[in-house]
């Protein structure tokens, strides 16, 4: 596989395909951070009606979501096991969405400004350029559409929280979900944003407590944030 990515990293996620939608089983994690994902992006995007484009889907957790509240979803990924997955479940949900198995580079190549907006959440750290993922998402949006990121910080409490304590001692994740190396600083992604065209919008955190398994957004973004930025209207 060639382009924009690790394929250990695609054999790595295709193998929980099968368990993706298990809310305990190894992605639980990410069920238990979805509701607070979306309830982020709509508090700044309306979505019914609406073209959204989500850049790294996996199993459609979020594509589904956002599908629920109106939205003309796209969901793309490059593990052909993941979609397969993510086009199953519809069936059950009875939701629409578009999946493909498509990279974001390729995606805004064939449809230059064509949504309203974009997410990517949990991703940026699982590619080798994130640089050209952003510039992908700014092509791809419409003047005035906004993108919604999430990712971890690189900080030495995000390594203990998210590596250390999340795949190791609490074994929420399969061990080697993440490379510490390949965290992303808030300060460096808000760089990555403005040398792709973006205007920053926000800034938050995005808290997670295994123990409770309650997730919510706050101020701090130690290990886990979310980002909104948006395309200029020229």
């Amino acid at each position: 596989m060639n382009g924009n990515v690790h394929p250990h990293e695609i054999e790595k996620f295709g193998a929980l395909a099968s368990r993706w939608w298990d809310a305990n089983g190894p992605q639980r994690p990410l069920h238990e951070l979805n509701p607070v994902r979306l309830a982020y992006v709509l508090g700044f995007q309306p979505l019914s009606g609406r073209r959204v484009l989500d850049v790294g889907c996996g199993g459609g957790l979020l594509t589904e979501a956002m599908a629920a509240e109106g939205g003309q979803v796209t969901g793309i990924d490059l593990s052909e096991q993941l979609i397969d997955i993510a086009r199953l479940h519809l069936l059950e949900s009875g939701l629409q969405a578009d999946y493909r198995v498509i990279s974001a580079e390729a995606m805004a190549a064939e449809q230059p400004a064509g949504f309203d907006a974009v997410t990517c959440m949990e991703m940026l750290e699982h590619v080798p350029d994130p640089q050209a993922i952003l510039q992908a998402c700014f092509d791809v949006l419409k003047p005035g559409g906004r993108l919604f990121l999430s990712t971890i910080n690189r900080t030495p409490a995000a390594f203990a929280l998210a590596v250390v304590g999340a795949e190791y001692l609490a074994r929420l994740l399969p061990k080697g979900t993440h490379d510490y190396r390949s965290f992303i600083k808030p300060s460096e992604l808000a760089a990555a944003l403005r040398q792709s065209g973006f205007q920053l919008e926000d800034v938050s955190g995005l808290h997670y407590n295994p123990i409770t398994r309650r997730a919510s957004i706050g101020s701090n973004t130690a290990v886990n944030y979310l980002m909104t930025a948006r395309r200029p209207d020229v």
